[in-house]
């Protein structure tokens, strides 16, 4: 409880109602340090107060005079640091826009609740906050030199983890996708969001993903022969589809190691195909000639997704994550899930649901028609040592699930 007490937290709202009410719960939930504001100028001069500055400020959208949106804009003004949660009688499609408009500015939101506020919801948010520091030191990571992942690359650092895609309908283990971590001596597991933007500024990309690939492959020949045969994906860079002899490289690290093309699926994120086509529109074909696989990855969060699939023969479409976990519940995304994958059928592609994060998410993939899914509630990722205990445990868990009566 003195975590939470330590927390500064001020509700913004011009509702007096709303204010107490917040405050209330808030102190029912052990946060004791809670501030309250019935307007936005008064909230910014707190803001900039030292002593009473907020870590958390709950900010209600639709206000008189100074609104949520110039609210938030204003914050970024007074270099506000900490968190937000919203906070509105509006619909949820208002919520998300208003959600995505924070994020753009830079400024750490933990979420949104609707009028009336229901004490879990209100703490479950409050709960993910963290101190600022920490907060970005997550965010902006630790640099790392071009060199020291050069050397990473050539030493053997590189470690792939897997992650499942199962069948909806069967629960079957099809395919595992490879998800490299950089083993660092002193920093332990590093992330890829922290080396492959500098891997492919630097034109350490190709190394990289040959590297990559040959663990995958050499990972998914040890599953097959102990009786689990899967295909097994992995990320390629704009940069891997710029290089012509890309083709030769992979069909001859498959041939290498026994594993067949149509075991190997090529993920390529959809917003990296948006530049010039043509060497990548070479390449995606000639692999495809060659009986590889090709996913367009995290499809509908980029701007030329029917251009894509018009354009490029891809087999597999991966509905991204933000449509998926949620669209049980929430109309917009459900709309957009569908029509992703209505269109995937027409095209006479596979469809994978990314983002399947709990019970809801499963339970809902079951009656939509859809093909694979992928997320936290399969699994998370893990190392290739891990994947044939937890097939096991997986195939367990699904007959006890299905077992009749």
């Amino acid at each position: 409880m003195s975590a939470r007490s330590d927390i500064r937290i001020l509700v913004l709202d011009d509702e007096p109602f709303m204010l107490m009410l917040l405050a209330r719960q808030l102190a029912n939930l052990g946060f004791t340090q809670v501030d309250t504001c019935d307007n936005g100028q008064t909230a910014l001069e707190r803001v900039d107060d030292p002593v009473l500055a907020p870590q958390l400020i709950l900010c209600d959208l639709n206000m008189p005079g100074m609104d949520g949106m110039e609210f938030v804009r204003k914050l970024v003004e007074h270099g506000y640091a900490g968190s937000l949660i919203l906070v509105s009688g509006e619909d949820e499609r208002t919520l998300h826009s208003a959600r995505r408009l924070v994020q753009a500015h830079h400024i750490d939101v933990l979420g949104s609740l609707q009028k009336p506020v229901p004490p879990q919801a209100l703490f479950q948010l409050v709960e993910r906050w963290v101190p600022s520091a920490q907060l970005a030191q997550h965010l902006q990571g630790k640099g790392y030199v071009v060199e020291r992942l050069a050397q990473a690359i050539q030493t053997g650092e590189l470690v792939n983890h897997y992650q499942p895609k199962v069948s909806v309908s069967s629960g079957e283990v099809v395919g595992m996708e490879t998800l490299v971590r950089w083993r660092h001596p002193e920093d332990g597991l590093v992330y890829p969001d922290q080396f492959i933007g500098m891997a492919e500024a630097h034109g350490l990309i190709d190394a990289l993903t040959q590297v990559v690939l040959a663990q995958a492959l050499q990972d998914s020949a040890i599953w097959a022969r102990e009786g689990l045969a899967l295909k097994v994906a992995v990320n390629v860079s704009m940069d891997n589809l710029h290089a012509l002899e890309f083709p030769e490289r992979i069909t001859a690290a498959a041939a290498a190691a026994g594993v067949k093309p149509q075991s190997i699926v090529l993920e390529v994120t959809e917003s990296q195909l948006m530049k010039d086509l043509r060497a990548p529109l070479e390449i995606l074909t000639r692999l495809r000639l060659r009986r590889f696989k090709l996913s367009i990855d995290d499809f509908g969060t980029g701007h030329s997704s029917l251009v894509q699939l018009r354009d490029v023969p891809f087999d597999e479409l991966k509905i991204d994550q933000s449509f998926v976990h949620g669209a049980h519940h929430n109309e917009t995304l459900r709309a957009i899930f569908f029509a992703s994958l209505g269109l995937a059928k027409e095209l006479g592609m596979e469809v994978v649901a990314e983002g399947v994060e709990d019970a809801d998410d499963w339970d809902f993939l079951q009656k939509s028609g859809c093909d694979l899914a992928q997320g936290y509630f399969i699994a998370r990722p893990m190392p290739a040592d891990k994947v044939l205990e937890w097939a096991a445990g997986w195939r367990a868990r699904w007959a006890a699930e299905h077992s009749p009566g």
